[in-house]
């Protein structure tokens, strides 16, 4: 007679493929197969199975060399090079428009009130001074651990960490002007903007730390770009860490929501909790604005 929780218990506890006895969280980052300490490989970001390492080692040893194999985008991985080749084109035109493009999509506080699409276009503009910095520290952390999410979660969980992720970071820059201006206790008609990725690119790191054990992810890189990243701004005063702060809580807790909703049959709990982590942050939004002064509008 079998035990009526053996089933659930597989279900949130998978076993190596291999050695069917021994439980793991641990899955390969190529075919997501769970993996146990003895089978694993550690790879660039995660660690990868020993068939998948041969195939990785045969389609190398096949394939020709030259500048053009290092610009191919990884498997699963297109959503990623899109986003890190949108902020790119949108560097380069922010150059070619001179303040035009950055005085339309910058995060003004005391313009927000009437265009709120800033809450996400100022994801994709990042600082000209000092040039590219800011750019080239994003898209790294983008470009290493993009593609080991994308592949986890596919691209529409993917695009919707991202997403939500930056409008978290806006928020949270938003609530902490709220903050300075209630402390201070005045009113400044020129408050600092903020512009960047790294709200979203923190809400990436956010979801890893809390995806970390299916992950198989070496959390000790990941803590390296995160301490740069929270480094910056205080080499660089123009660099909000507020928006650090905020994508990295909202992409933690959506990690948490996407770890407790892995299951197939709780698809519609994991539509609701994303959603409802949206849903909160416009509901902060929108606290800000109704007690915001008016020259904010």
């Amino acid at each position: 007679m079998s035990d009526p929780g053996t089933e659930e218990e597989t279900e949130l506890a998978p076993v190596c493929y291999r050695h069917p006895k021994r439980e793991t969280w641990i899955r390969c980052q190529r075919c997501e197969r769970p993996i146990c300490t003895e089978c694993q490989t550690q790879a660039a970001v995660g660690v990868q199975c020993p068939e998948c390492m041969a195939a990785g080692r045969e389609s190398v040893a096949r394939r020709p060399g030259g500048w053009a194999r290092m610009f191919r985008p990884a498997k699963g991985s297109a959503v990623t090079y899109a986003l890190i080749g949108i902020n790119v084109v949108v560097y380069v035109l922010q150059f070619l428009t001179g303040q035009r493009l950055a005085d339309a999509w910058f995060l003004y506080p005391y313009e927000i009130g009437s265009e709120p699409w800033r809450l996400i276009t100022s994801a994709f503009l990042h600082s000209p001074s000092p040039p590219a910095v800011h750019l080239l520290f994003n898209m790294y952390a983008l470009f290493v651990f993009g593609p080991v999410l994308e592949t986890f979660l596919g691209r529409i969980r993917f695009i919707a960490l991202y997403l939500i992720g930056a409008l978290g970071g806006s928020i949270g820059y938003l609530v902490a002007v709220e903050l300075w201006i209630f402390t201070d206790g005045r009113v400044e008609t020129h408050l600092p903007g903020a512009l960047g990725a790294s709200g979203a690119v923190f809400a990436l790191l956010g979801a890893v730390i809390a995806m970390r054990r299916p992950l198989g992810v070496d959390v000790r890189q990941l803590l390296i770009i995160l301490g740069i990243n929270l480094a910056l701004p205080v080499f660089f005063h123009s660099i909000a860490w507020q928006a650090h702060i905020g994508g990295l809580v909202v992409g933690f807790a959506i990690g948490l929501v996407y770890m407790a909703t892995r299951r197939r049959d709780a698809r519609v709990a994991q539509i609701l909790g994303v959603a409802g982590i949206a849903v909160a942050l416009l509901a902060i939004f929108g606290a800000f604005l109704a007690s915001a002064p008016a020259i904010y509008f």
